[in-house]
């Protein structure tokens, strides 16, 4: 037998996942063996996720214990006091969340830190609100969001009530590396309890995290919300309970929520993919908008910290709007109705640009960011000044923070301040529809598409091979400003050039004549190029909604076509 392999079985407290990789020897499954044991999951800024099952490349008790005891470490180390501040740990409805929440506060006690553990599972916004309420030195939620069933996930919010960023990532990675050729003190949650240093979350802390959420100025906008119906789904998450709470505690009383899809429930057994965006996601929470006809059919993911929203056409089907779409009604809405010295705003390198002209317009600061929300909160909070209050963030892929008593995305609190949007149009006699029209005409008609594409793998990197030969023109539109995000330079058409204040990161943008842009990536976990697309439709008085949806389409399903062309 493999010494790793063996050391493995020694090490590993579950008899589940020892039995699963005795089997696995017993079957001589080299191949799997293999991948079992080749490398590590990496702990990075996304913390960790991965399938659960045996072995150091998974999910597992061992792995988790590992992390936690990493984690401690790095606390104690860098963190003033960590000890007495402690963590918050909190976790999803997944078969293993509970068991791998209670190893990470069973190490952490071990350590002599503080832990605050939810007694039931909880939303992740409801977790990473703690951090501040709580004012510890960081947080744990046990969740793989809206990944496939067979995935967990270990997510790590710091000190500040953000997601964590280098160097701390990294920080502790290195003292997990330790941990994985140590021994792992534990100590009972019963005895963690006894010494004081277990502290059980029950409901006066869900409690806390509801009032706080009720008496956030951005969320007491109540316009007649008695008037609009909401259908609304957890997906076999955790959010049902204190999202169905809110909207009534907010005054809506024709709250329908999909009873199959109420309850925890890990398997997601009427979804194939548990994620709002994809495919077939939302059919149910649509046929139980139509059942009463709802205006909004709403969804949370598993772990409740994204928002998905179907409206009601004219025409009675319900129609998806895109995060990009909810982000601009977020930033024209919150704009409009905040104090004027809370006018920061802040979006992604690929989400849509249009949050920039509306910000621009309304006299509000605006900020972009490198993907994932880690970026748009910490930054906020650097950024922000007595005069420039942090307002909203959002990220295209249904991320949102509406004000700042969640430091991270927060699908319950945006699903509130959707609904509250909604029924002031209502109130007006207006619709979603009709409030994004009269966007799109003030500031043109913003349309945003991606695509993927496949690499050899064995070709040089793309974005060397585009550097090397810089393009002038995509589609026959010429290039106006390039981004270069690894060489953190901003190019102009003539000549004159800019620093990017981001981190380095592996991007170009391409801004072209007219106002459409064109973004590329590598992806960081396959060999496929990224590839973001925004078109700017100017909409004339005379012009319909649709006629310029029709122009931007096409002048979309060309710029797709003749770039993806030129780089293959």
């Amino acid at each position: 037998m493999n010494s790793d392999i063996a050391r493995w079985l020694k090490r590993d407290p579950d008899l589940k996942t020892r039995n699963e990789l005795e089997q696995l020897i017993e079957d001589n499954n080299q191949a799997e063996l293999a991948d079992r044991f080749n490398g590590r999951l990496e702990f990075g800024t996304a913390g960790l996720r991965g399938v659960v099952g045996a072995g150091p490349n998974r999910m597992n008790r061992l792995v988790i214990q590992e992390t936690a005891t990493g984690l401690g470490q790095y606390l104690l180390r860098t963190v003033p006091d960590a000890a007495s501040k402690g963590v918050v740990i909190g976790y999803d409805g997944r078969p293993d969340s509970q068991q791998f929440a209670h190893d990470t506060a069973s190490v952490l006690t071990a350590q002599g830190i503080k832990v605050y553990l939810t007694v039931k599972v909880a939303p992740t916004p409801v977790v990473a609100f703690g951090v501040k309420h709580l004012n510890t030195a960081a947080a744990v939620v046990v969740t793989a969001s809206h990944n496939p069933p067979e995935y967990n996930g270990f997510k790590v919010y710091w000190g500040n009530g953000a997601q964590i960023i280098p160097p701390q990532d990294a920080g502790i990675a290195e003292e997990i590396d330790k941990a994985t050729t140590h021994e792992l003190p534990q100590l009972s949650l019963e005895a963690s309890a006894e010494k004081g240093l277990l502290v059980w979350l029950d409901d006066d802390y869900y409690q806390a995290y509801r009032q706080t959420m009720n008496s956030n100025p951005l969320l007491t906008n109540h316009t007649e919300p008695q008037a609009i119906k909401v259908a609304y789904t957890a997906m076999h998450g955790v959010g049902a309970e204190m999202a169905e709470t809110l909207l009534a505690d907010a005054g809506f009383t024709h709250i329908h929520s999909v009873a199959a899809q109420r309850e925890p429930d890990g398997a997601f057994p009427t979804v194939k993919f548990p994620n709002p965006e994809e495919a077939g996601a939302m059919d149910l929470v649509i046929a139980e908008a139509k059942k009463h006809d709802a205006v909004l059919a709403c969804a949370n993911d598993p772990d409740a910290d994204r928002f998905a929203v179907a409206v009601r056409r004219e025409d009675g089907e319900y129609q998806m709007l895109t995060g990009d779409q909810v982000g601009t009604l977020f930033g024209y809405y919150l704009l409009s109705h905040a104090p004027a010295n809370q006018n920061l705003v802040g979006n992604t390198i690929v989400s849509s640009s249009l949050l920039g002209k509306i910000a621009a317009t309304l006299g509000a600061r605006y900020y972009q960011t490198l993907t994932g929300f880690k970026w748009l909160t910490n930054v906020a909070m650097a950024q922000q000044t007595e005069s420039h209050q942090f307002l909203f963030a959002y990220e295209e892929a249904l991320g949102y923070t509406v004000g700042s008593k969640v430091w991270d995305k927060d699908g319950l609190s945006a699903l509130v301040a959707f609904a509250q949007l909604t029924a002031e149009l209502h109130a007006k006699g207006q619709t979603i529809w009709d409030q994004l029209e009269s966007i799109y005409r003030e500031h043109g008609l913003y349309v945003n598409a991606q695509r993927s594409i496949a690499l050899d793998p064995t070709a040089a990197p793309i974005g060397d091979t585009l550097r090397a030969t810089p393009q002038t023109e995509i589609a026959g539109l010429p290039i106006v400003c390039t981004e270069d995000y690894k060489q953190s330079l901003r190019m102009f058409s003539d000549g004159t050039v800019e620093a990017i204040e981001l981190p380095v990161s592996d991007v170009l943008i391409y801004h072209l004549q007219g106002g459409a842009r064109v973004i590329v990536r590598p992806s960081g976990t396959e060999p496929k190029l990224k590839c973001y697309y925004e078109v700017v439709e100017p909409m004339l008085h005379e012009d319909t909604m649709v006629h310029a949806q029709q122009r931007a389409q096409e002048a979309m399903e060309q710029l797709i076509d003749k770039h993806q062309q030129s780089i293959k």
